[in-house]
């Protein structure tokens, strides 16, 4: 995906001028970041929207496709956890069993997700219980770009800096939602 491919054009870039510097570096991936006061143009605040005022969805992939959904909480904590690891070199990395998160140059990378890929329709179905309405969906194929599949490995994350993200999307969704009544007041 493009989208894909700009990210990792990007930590390549990164890793580029920890190289040539010896500065160290630490990229975050985040996986399908939501919760309150996210951007109003991702799929929860859509759906929410939309749910309540009886509006329909669009649901692409038919909503077979998974995301690692990842509450805000549980980015911001491990953003918190990775500012004092600084990166280092990893003097047994080797090109013939390259190791992607690491470098002979003081580079590092970690995924922040929940570790825990949910279907769309799952997803939608939580909505629903939590407005206490049923979504008129308009199913549709995956959009071009797109992928099936999103799943954060954070076993570095663990080892790193000794931290899991832990909301499940249920909760998270009942707080989003909870915030998403009060302040709009619907």
């Amino acid at each position: 995906s493009l989208y894909a491919a700009s990210k990792k054009a990007n930590e390549l870039m990164a890793h580029t001028y920890s190289h040539l510097y010896n500065m160290p570096t630490t990229g975050l991936r985040f996986f399908t970041v939501y919760g309150p006061w996210g951007r109003p143009d991702m799929a929860l605040f859509i759906f929410t929207r939309k749910i309540l005022a009886g509006e329909p969805i669009d649901v692409f992939n038919h909503g077979h496709h998974r995301r690692d959904f990842t509450y805000i909480d549980d980015i911001v904590e491990g953003v918190i956890r990775t500012l004092d690891s600084v990166a280092t070199p990893n003097p047994q990395w080797s090109g013939e069993t390259p190791d992607p998160g690491t470098s002979k140059a003081p580079y590092r990378l970690y995924n922040i997700g929940s570790n825990n890929p949910v279907e769309l329709s799952r997803f939608i179905e939580i909505i629903e219980e939590r407005v206490g309405k049923k979504a008129e969906k308009n199913l549709l194929p995956l959009q071009p770009g797109d992928v099936p599949a999103t799943y954060a490995n954070v076993d570095d994350l663990i080892d790193d800096v000794g931290y899991k993200p832990s909301t499940t999307v249920e909760e998270g969704i009942a707080n989003f939602v909870d915030w998403y009544r009060d302040f709009y007041k619907v």
